[in-house]
């Protein structure tokens, strides 16, 4: 009787505690384990059938770290930046050391490509190259310089996974 009644709850108090500390980001090596090229704060995006594991830049903060000071970006990863609809971001590559592609989103479509978009490093702020979205657009990604040309991504393509971010 005493298993029959305890055994079922203590199963569920397991779960309450594993779901609290992973909410909480104590357990990252289990998600890890699973998935050890998935960081914990990526989410996945889809374009022309290629999946991308993308973090997120949502703050102020976020957004002007972007992927700077990196050394290195897997393959098919990237970082999507997340924008006010009114906004016509504008991009530079402060201390970004990896050559990137970003590819400018409206919506879940692609408006424009900015195609192998070189390192900047030891330039002055007023001497960096700027990159201005080409309309309004709430959301970039970047991804590693020449990805959309391996990966036959184009402008008017439609990008899935973003209503999760």
């Amino acid at each position: 009787m005493f298993k029959s009644i305890f055994l079922p709850l203590i199963g569920v108090a397991v779960f309450i505690i594993v779901v609290g500390l992973l909410s909480q980001g104590k357990l990252d090596f289990i998600l890890k384990s699973v998935s050890p090229n998935l960081k914990t704060n990526q989410k996945v995006v889809k374009v022309n059938g290629v999946e991308i594991n993308v973090e997120v830049a949502k703050s102020n903060e976020e957004r002007a770290k972007g992927l700077s000071n990196r050394s290195s970006l897997d393959e098919k990863s990237g970082m999507v930046f997340i924008f006010p609809k009114d906004s016509k971001p504008v991009f530079w590559m402060k201390d970004t050391k990896i050559p990137l592609d970003i590819i400018w989103i409206f919506d879940n479509k692609i408006i424009g490509i900015e195609k192998n978009v070189q390192t900047e490093i030891d330039k002055k702020d007023d001497e960096l190259k700027k990159y201005a979205a080409p309309s309004t657009s709430n959301y970039v990604l970047e991804v590693n310089a020449g990805f959309s040309d391996k990966y036959d991504i184009k402008v008017d393509q439609t990008i899935s996974g973003l209503e999760q971010l």
